[in-house]
Protein backbone atom coordinates (compact mmCIF):
# COMPACT_ATOMS: atom_id res chain seq x y z
CA UNK A 1 0.00 0.00 0.00
CA UNK A 2 2.75 2.35 0.63
CA UNK A 3 4.35 1.54 -2.27
CA UNK A 4 1.22 2.67 -4.29
CA UNK A 5 0.35 5.45 -2.22
CA UNK A 6 3.69 7.25 -2.32
CA UNK A 7 4.17 6.51 -5.97
CA UNK A 8 0.84 7.62 -7.28
CA UNK A 9 0.82 10.45 -5.40
CA UNK A 10 4.47 11.53 -6.74
CA UNK A 11 3.28 11.35 -10.06
CA UNK A 12 -0.28 13.20 -10.05
CA UNK A 13 1.87 15.72 -8.14
CA UNK A 14 4.25 16.25 -10.86
CA UNK A 15 1.63 16.26 -13.82
CA UNK A 16 -1.08 18.27 -12.37
CA UNK A 17 -0.16 21.81 -10.77
CA UNK A 18 -4.46 23.43 -10.82
CA UNK A 19 -5.65 21.45 -8.11
CA UNK A 20 -5.17 21.83 -4.79
CA UNK A 21 -4.00 18.26 -2.59
CA UNK A 22 -4.44 18.19 1.21
CA UNK A 23 -2.87 14.75 2.72
CA UNK A 24 -4.44 13.49 5.87
CA UNK A 25 -2.21 12.39 8.35
CA UNK A 26 -2.68 11.10 11.98
CA UNK A 27 -0.10 9.51 14.36
CA UNK A 28 0.59 9.77 18.35
CA UNK A 29 4.05 9.29 17.72
CA UNK A 30 6.11 10.90 15.31
CA UNK A 31 6.11 8.59 11.86
CA UNK A 32 9.56 7.24 9.85
CA UNK A 33 8.10 8.75 6.62
CA UNK A 34 9.51 12.03 5.74
CA UNK A 35 7.42 14.42 3.17
CA UNK A 36 10.31 16.77 2.49
CA UNK A 37 10.03 15.61 -0.75
CA UNK A 38 6.49 17.36 -0.80
CA UNK A 39 7.81 21.00 -0.14
CA UNK A 40 8.70 21.93 -4.37
CA UNK A 41 5.04 21.43 -4.80
CA UNK A 42 2.61 24.51 -4.43
CA UNK A 43 -0.71 22.79 -4.33
CA UNK A 44 0.24 19.95 -1.87
CA UNK A 45 -0.22 20.49 1.74
CA UNK A 46 -0.34 18.09 5.12
CA UNK A 47 -3.00 18.28 7.28
CA UNK A 48 -1.44 16.56 10.50
CA UNK A 49 -3.28 15.34 13.63
CA UNK A 50 -1.74 13.71 16.54
CA UNK A 51 -4.38 11.68 17.91
CA UNK A 52 -4.09 7.88 19.26
CA UNK A 53 -4.50 5.54 16.29
CA UNK A 54 -6.76 3.25 18.40
CA UNK A 55 -8.81 5.83 19.70
CA UNK A 56 -9.86 7.91 16.61
CA UNK A 57 -10.00 4.69 14.38
CA UNK A 58 -12.83 3.71 17.65
CA UNK A 59 -14.56 6.80 17.23
CA UNK A 60 -14.47 6.34 12.99
CA UNK A 61 -16.06 3.09 13.89
CA UNK A 62 -18.73 3.23 16.30
CA UNK A 63 -19.63 7.08 16.48
CA UNK A 64 -19.25 7.09 12.66
CA UNK A 65 -17.21 10.32 13.55
CA UNK A 66 -15.27 13.15 13.23
CA UNK A 67 -15.51 12.48 9.46
CA UNK A 68 -12.17 12.98 8.06
CA UNK A 69 -12.88 15.15 5.03
CA UNK A 70 -14.07 18.04 7.68
CA UNK A 71 -11.11 17.59 9.49
CA UNK A 72 -9.21 19.14 6.83
CA UNK A 73 -11.23 21.83 6.04
CA UNK A 74 -13.46 19.76 3.84
CA UNK A 75 -12.98 19.00 0.17
CA UNK A 76 -14.55 18.46 -3.30
CA UNK A 77 -12.75 14.89 -4.01
CA UNK A 78 -11.98 12.72 -0.95
CA UNK A 79 -9.41 9.97 -2.10
CA UNK A 80 -8.82 6.88 -0.15
CA UNK A 81 -5.69 4.63 -1.68
CA UNK A 82 -6.62 1.77 0.46
CA UNK A 83 -9.64 0.78 2.79
CA UNK A 84 -9.62 2.44 6.18
CA UNK A 85 -11.52 3.53 8.92
CA UNK A 86 -13.09 6.87 8.69
CA UNK A 87 -16.01 8.32 7.40
CA UNK A 88 -16.61 10.95 5.13
CA UNK A 89 -19.22 13.97 4.85
CA UNK A 90 -22.10 14.16 2.20
CA UNK A 91 -20.94 17.05 0.63
CA UNK A 92 -17.35 14.96 -0.34
CA UNK A 93 -17.43 12.56 -3.14
CA UNK A 94 -15.29 9.45 -2.34
CA UNK A 95 -12.96 7.34 -4.48
CA UNK A 96 -11.52 4.32 -3.15
CA UNK A 97 -8.68 2.11 -4.46
CA UNK A 98 -9.31 -1.40 -3.86
CA UNK A 99 -5.95 -3.79 -4.13
CA UNK A 100 -8.00 -7.18 -3.77
CA UNK A 101 -10.60 -9.22 -2.15
CA UNK A 102 -8.26 -11.66 -1.00
CA UNK A 103 -9.84 -11.89 2.58
CA UNK A 104 -12.97 -12.41 1.17
CA UNK A 105 -11.89 -14.89 -1.13
CA UNK A 106 -10.00 -17.25 1.08
CA UNK A 107 -10.57 -15.94 4.67
CA UNK A 108 -8.01 -19.10 6.48
CA UNK A 109 -5.21 -17.29 5.01
CA UNK A 110 -5.73 -14.03 7.17
CA UNK A 111 -4.63 -14.27 11.12
CA UNK A 112 -8.08 -13.91 13.51
CA UNK A 113 -6.86 -9.81 13.96
CA UNK A 114 -6.53 -9.40 10.45
CA UNK A 115 -9.80 -10.80 9.77
CA UNK A 116 -11.98 -8.92 12.63
CA UNK A 117 -9.93 -5.78 11.33
CA UNK A 118 -11.27 -6.63 8.12
CA UNK A 119 -14.73 -7.08 9.78
CA UNK A 120 -14.64 -3.76 11.48
CA UNK A 121 -13.64 -1.72 8.73
CA UNK A 122 -16.09 -3.09 6.73
CA UNK A 123 -15.27 -2.57 2.74
CA UNK A 124 -18.44 -3.97 1.93
CA UNK A 125 -19.84 -0.39 2.97
CA UNK A 126 -16.95 1.84 1.74
CA UNK A 127 -17.40 0.36 -1.87
CA UNK A 128 -21.25 1.08 -1.23
CA UNK A 129 -20.14 4.63 -0.32
CA UNK A 130 -17.92 5.33 -2.63
CA UNK A 131 -19.17 7.23 -5.86
CA UNK A 132 -16.37 5.39 -7.53
CA UNK A 133 -14.23 2.64 -7.29
CA UNK A 134 -10.85 1.90 -8.85
CA UNK A 135 -9.83 -1.90 -9.16
CA UNK A 136 -6.46 -2.68 -9.75
CA UNK A 137 -7.00 -5.71 -12.13
CA UNK A 138 -9.73 -6.90 -13.84
CA UNK A 139 -9.41 -9.68 -11.17
CA UNK A 140 -10.22 -7.20 -8.29
CA UNK A 141 -12.91 -5.73 -10.66
CA UNK A 142 -14.70 -8.63 -11.34
CA UNK A 143 -14.55 -9.66 -7.50
CA UNK A 144 -15.88 -6.58 -6.44
CA UNK A 145 -18.79 -7.11 -8.64
CA UNK A 146 -19.04 -10.76 -7.70
CA UNK A 147 -18.91 -10.69 -3.91
CA UNK A 148 -20.42 -7.09 -3.12
CA UNK A 149 -22.69 -6.50 -6.11
CA UNK A 150 -21.09 -3.36 -7.18
CA UNK A 151 -22.41 -1.58 -9.92
CA UNK A 152 -20.10 -2.31 -12.90
CA UNK A 153 -20.50 1.68 -14.04
CA UNK A 154 -18.99 3.00 -10.73
CA UNK A 155 -15.61 0.89 -11.17
CA UNK A 156 -12.84 2.03 -13.49
CA UNK A 157 -9.30 -0.74 -13.94
CA UNK A 158 -6.62 1.23 -13.59
CA UNK A 159 -3.15 -0.94 -13.61
CA UNK A 160 -0.25 0.25 -10.60
CA UNK A 161 2.93 0.84 -12.07
CA UNK A 162 6.38 -0.48 -11.55
CA UNK A 163 9.31 1.70 -10.48
CA UNK A 164 11.78 2.67 -13.37
CA UNK A 165 14.25 1.53 -11.23
CA UNK A 166 13.84 -2.05 -11.59
CA UNK A 167 15.45 -3.00 -15.41
CA UNK A 168 18.53 -4.95 -16.47
CA UNK A 169 21.87 -4.49 -14.45
CA UNK A 170 24.91 -4.70 -16.08
CA UNK A 171 27.06 -7.64 -15.22
CA UNK A 172 30.06 -5.31 -14.56
CA UNK A 173 28.24 -3.32 -12.24
CA UNK A 174 30.09 -3.31 -8.72
CA UNK A 175 27.16 -3.07 -7.03
CA UNK A 176 25.85 -6.39 -7.94
CA UNK A 177 29.21 -8.09 -6.60
CA UNK A 178 28.70 -6.06 -3.43
CA UNK A 179 24.63 -7.05 -2.81
CA UNK A 180 25.71 -10.77 -2.93
CA UNK A 181 28.20 -10.45 -0.85
CA UNK A 182 26.34 -8.25 1.32
CA UNK A 183 23.15 -11.00 1.71
CA UNK A 184 25.27 -13.54 0.61
CA UNK A 185 23.78 -15.16 -2.16
CA UNK A 186 25.18 -18.16 -4.45
CA UNK A 187 26.27 -18.09 -7.84
CA UNK A 188 23.18 -19.49 -9.53
CA UNK A 189 19.83 -19.60 -7.91
CA UNK A 190 15.95 -19.24 -8.01
CA UNK A 191 14.73 -16.35 -6.39
CA UNK A 192 11.16 -16.04 -4.32
CA UNK A 193 10.67 -12.50 -3.06
CA UNK A 194 7.95 -11.18 -0.87
CA UNK A 195 6.21 -12.24 2.39
CA UNK A 196 6.74 -15.54 4.06
CA UNK A 197 2.88 -16.30 4.28
CA UNK A 198 0.85 -19.28 3.46
CA UNK A 199 -1.06 -17.66 0.89
CA UNK A 200 2.06 -17.29 -0.79
CA UNK A 201 2.59 -21.02 -1.33
CA UNK A 202 6.08 -21.09 -0.71
CA UNK A 203 5.97 -24.49 0.57
CA UNK A 204 4.69 -25.48 -2.88
CA UNK A 205 7.85 -23.97 -4.27
CA UNK A 206 9.93 -26.02 -1.79
CA UNK A 207 8.20 -29.17 -2.56
CA UNK A 208 9.19 -28.38 -6.36
CA UNK A 209 12.42 -27.65 -5.97
CA UNK A 210 13.03 -30.86 -3.97
CA UNK A 211 11.89 -32.37 -7.13
CA UNK A 212 13.98 -30.53 -9.29
CA UNK A 213 16.50 -31.30 -7.44
CA UNK A 214 15.77 -35.39 -7.32
CA UNK A 215 15.35 -35.38 -10.86
CA UNK A 216 18.48 -33.79 -11.70
CA UNK A 217 20.61 -36.19 -9.60
CA UNK A 218 18.89 -39.34 -11.69
CA UNK A 219 19.40 -37.72 -15.19
CA UNK A 220 22.77 -37.05 -16.32
CA UNK A 221 21.60 -34.58 -18.86
CA UNK A 222 20.15 -32.43 -16.06
CA UNK A 223 22.91 -32.34 -13.88
CA UNK A 224 23.34 -28.72 -14.34
CA UNK A 225 20.17 -27.67 -12.19
CA UNK A 226 22.20 -29.40 -9.00
CA UNK A 227 23.70 -26.09 -9.02
CA UNK A 228 20.86 -24.22 -8.78
CA UNK A 229 19.94 -23.02 -4.99
CA UNK A 230 16.41 -21.52 -4.08
CA UNK A 231 16.63 -18.13 -1.94
CA UNK A 232 13.27 -17.18 -0.15
CA UNK A 233 13.57 -13.34 0.57
CA UNK A 234 10.80 -11.03 2.48
CA UNK A 235 9.89 -10.47 6.00
CA UNK A 236 7.88 -13.04 7.88
CA UNK A 237 4.08 -13.43 7.98
CA UNK A 238 1.36 -15.10 9.71
CA UNK A 239 1.74 -18.50 10.22
CA UNK A 240 5.64 -18.26 8.70
CA UNK A 241 7.04 -20.68 11.26
CA UNK A 242 5.21 -23.64 9.37
CA UNK A 243 6.83 -22.89 6.18
CA UNK A 244 10.60 -22.58 8.43
CA UNK A 245 9.36 -25.80 9.69
CA UNK A 246 9.13 -27.38 6.30
CA UNK A 247 12.17 -25.57 4.92
CA UNK A 248 14.64 -27.17 8.15
CA UNK A 249 13.06 -30.16 8.02
CA UNK A 250 13.60 -30.66 3.86
CA UNK A 251 16.38 -33.09 2.80
CA UNK A 252 17.77 -30.28 0.21
CA UNK A 253 17.88 -27.21 3.22
CA UNK A 254 21.39 -26.96 2.78
CA UNK A 255 20.71 -25.77 -0.72
CA UNK A 256 17.84 -23.60 0.53
CA UNK A 257 18.74 -19.64 1.80
CA UNK A 258 16.01 -17.37 3.83
CA UNK A 259 16.91 -13.95 3.82
CA UNK A 260 14.83 -12.56 6.14
CA UNK A 261 14.47 -8.62 5.05
CA UNK A 262 15.95 -7.20 1.68
CA UNK A 263 16.19 -3.06 1.87
CA UNK A 264 14.42 -1.46 -1.21
CA UNK A 265 17.20 -0.06 -2.42
CA UNK A 266 19.01 -3.41 -2.99
CA UNK A 267 15.89 -5.26 -4.27
CA UNK A 268 16.43 -4.52 -8.44
CA UNK A 269 20.36 -5.99 -7.55
CA UNK A 270 18.65 -9.19 -5.98
CA UNK A 271 16.23 -10.15 -8.71
CA UNK A 272 19.38 -9.03 -11.53
CA UNK A 273 21.26 -11.80 -9.82
CA UNK A 274 18.49 -14.31 -9.83
CA UNK A 275 18.47 -16.84 -12.54
CA UNK A 276 14.60 -17.31 -12.34
CA UNK A 277 11.60 -15.74 -10.70
CA UNK A 278 8.69 -17.81 -9.16
CA UNK A 279 5.75 -16.42 -7.35
CA UNK A 280 2.91 -19.46 -7.30
CA UNK A 281 0.55 -17.55 -5.18
CA UNK A 282 -2.85 -18.92 -4.12
CA UNK A 283 -4.39 -15.02 -4.87
CA UNK A 284 -3.24 -11.85 -5.73
CA UNK A 285 -4.98 -8.19 -6.48
CA UNK A 286 -1.88 -7.51 -8.71
CA UNK A 287 1.82 -8.81 -7.94
CA UNK A 288 4.38 -6.26 -8.08
CA UNK A 289 7.29 -8.67 -7.47
CA UNK A 290 6.38 -10.34 -11.04
CA UNK A 291 6.67 -7.12 -12.80
CA UNK A 292 9.70 -5.71 -10.72
CA UNK A 293 11.52 -9.62 -11.92
CA UNK A 294 10.18 -8.90 -15.80
CA UNK A 295 11.37 -5.41 -15.85
CA UNK A 296 15.06 -6.51 -14.33
CA UNK A 297 15.48 -9.19 -17.12
CA UNK A 298 14.66 -12.14 -15.32
CA UNK A 299 11.91 -14.94 -16.64
CA UNK A 300 9.44 -15.30 -14.39
CA UNK A 301 6.92 -18.43 -13.28
CA UNK A 302 3.25 -17.69 -11.53
CA UNK A 303 0.17 -18.53 -11.07
CA UNK A 304 -2.94 -19.01 -13.11
CA UNK A 305 -5.15 -17.61 -11.38
CA UNK A 306 -6.70 -14.19 -9.99
CA UNK A 307 -5.06 -11.21 -11.73
CA UNK A 308 -1.74 -12.79 -12.55
CA UNK A 309 -2.42 -13.86 -16.15
CA UNK A 310 -3.63 -10.43 -16.92
CA UNK A 311 -0.30 -9.33 -16.02
CA UNK A 312 2.15 -11.43 -17.18
CA UNK A 313 0.38 -12.02 -20.40
CA UNK A 314 2.49 -14.17 -22.44
CA UNK A 315 5.48 -13.15 -21.10
CA UNK A 316 5.94 -16.06 -18.30
CA UNK A 317 4.82 -19.57 -17.48
CA UNK A 318 1.48 -19.96 -16.01
CA UNK A 319 1.07 -22.93 -13.55
CA UNK A 320 -1.74 -24.44 -11.28
CA UNK A 321 -0.20 -23.34 -7.93
CA UNK A 322 -1.33 -26.81 -6.36
CA UNK A 323 0.38 -28.96 -8.51
CA UNK A 324 4.21 -29.11 -7.46
CA UNK A 325 5.46 -31.18 -10.36
CA UNK A 326 3.98 -28.46 -12.70
CA UNK A 327 6.11 -26.09 -10.86
CA UNK A 328 9.10 -28.50 -10.84
CA UNK A 329 8.41 -28.52 -14.99
CA UNK A 330 8.15 -25.39 -15.73
CA UNK A 331 11.95 -24.48 -13.45
CA UNK A 332 13.20 -27.14 -15.05
CA UNK A 333 12.45 -26.15 -18.48
CA UNK A 334 13.14 -22.80 -18.42
CA UNK A 335 16.55 -23.61 -16.74
CA UNK A 336 17.75 -25.59 -19.51
CA UNK A 337 16.37 -24.10 -22.65
CA UNK A 338 18.09 -21.07 -23.33
CA UNK A 339 15.85 -20.17 -26.36
CA UNK A 340 12.89 -20.26 -24.09
CA UNK A 341 14.53 -18.27 -21.52
CA UNK A 342 15.63 -15.76 -23.86
CA UNK A 343 11.91 -15.05 -25.16
CA UNK A 344 10.79 -15.00 -21.69
CA UNK A 345 13.20 -11.80 -20.89
CA UNK A 346 12.58 -10.05 -23.81
CA UNK A 347 8.71 -10.11 -23.59
CA UNK A 348 8.69 -9.56 -20.07
CA UNK A 349 10.90 -6.45 -20.76
CA UNK A 350 8.35 -5.47 -23.13
CA UNK A 351 5.36 -6.35 -21.40
CA UNK A 352 6.19 -4.40 -18.19
CA UNK A 353 6.43 -1.07 -19.98
CA UNK A 354 2.98 -1.03 -20.10
CA UNK A 355 2.62 -0.39 -16.30
CA UNK A 356 4.36 2.55 -15.56
CA UNK A 357 3.13 5.08 -12.74
CA UNK A 358 2.40 8.19 -15.02
CA UNK A 359 0.29 6.29 -16.98
CA UNK A 360 -1.45 5.18 -13.32
CA UNK A 361 -1.75 8.93 -12.11
CA UNK A 362 -3.08 10.27 -15.77
CA UNK A 363 -6.01 8.27 -15.70
CA UNK A 364 -6.50 8.33 -11.78
CA UNK A 365 -6.42 11.83 -12.11
CA UNK A 366 -9.59 11.63 -14.87
CA UNK A 367 -11.61 9.88 -12.34
CA UNK A 368 -10.77 12.48 -9.53
CA UNK A 369 -11.27 15.40 -12.00
CA UNK A 370 -14.60 13.75 -13.48
CA UNK A 371 -13.15 14.17 -16.51
CA UNK A 372 -13.25 11.99 -19.18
Amino acid sequence: MEEYTLNLLENLFESDQKNEYILFLNSWRKGKTDFFWLEKYPNVKIKKFNFPNKLLNFLFWYFNWPKIDQMIGGADVFFMPNIIFGGVGKESKLVVTIHDLSFERYPETFSLKRRLWHSFINPRKICARADKIIAVSESTRNDLVDLYKINPKKIKTIYSGVSEKFCPISRNDEKLISIKEKYKLPYKFILYLGTIEPRKNISGIVRAYEQLRKTAAENEELKELLDYKFVIAGSAGWLSGKIFSEIEKSEFRDHIKTINFVDDTDKEYVFNLASLFIYPSFFEGFGFPILEAMSSGVPVIASNNSSLPEIIGNSGILIDPDKSQEICDAMREILTNSELRAKLVERGLVRSKDFNWRKTAKLTLKILTGSK
